[in-house]
């Protein structure tokens, strides 16, 4: 389950480009809508439209599994 000490993680890089990804990244954020905001302002600034979205968070395994 989802180890509720620990904050996910929300990242996203710039796949846009005609012959290589342009490889800009967001860095890691602590909600979806920082994400998305770093989307936006890329978009204005380059007009890039395509990206790679990536969530991670911890894990604990619940005792009562084993």
């Amino acid at each position: 389950m989802q180890d509720a000490s620990a904050q996910p993680e929300y990242e996203a890089y710039c796949v846009s480009g005609e012959e290589e990804d342009c490889g800009a990244g967001s860095g890691p954020c602590q909600a979806p809508g920082e994400v998305e905001e770093w989307q936006r302002r890329h978009t204005q600034e380059t007009r890039h439209l395509r990206y790679r979205r990536s969530f991670a968070d911890y894990a604990v395994l619940d005792r009562r599994a084993y």
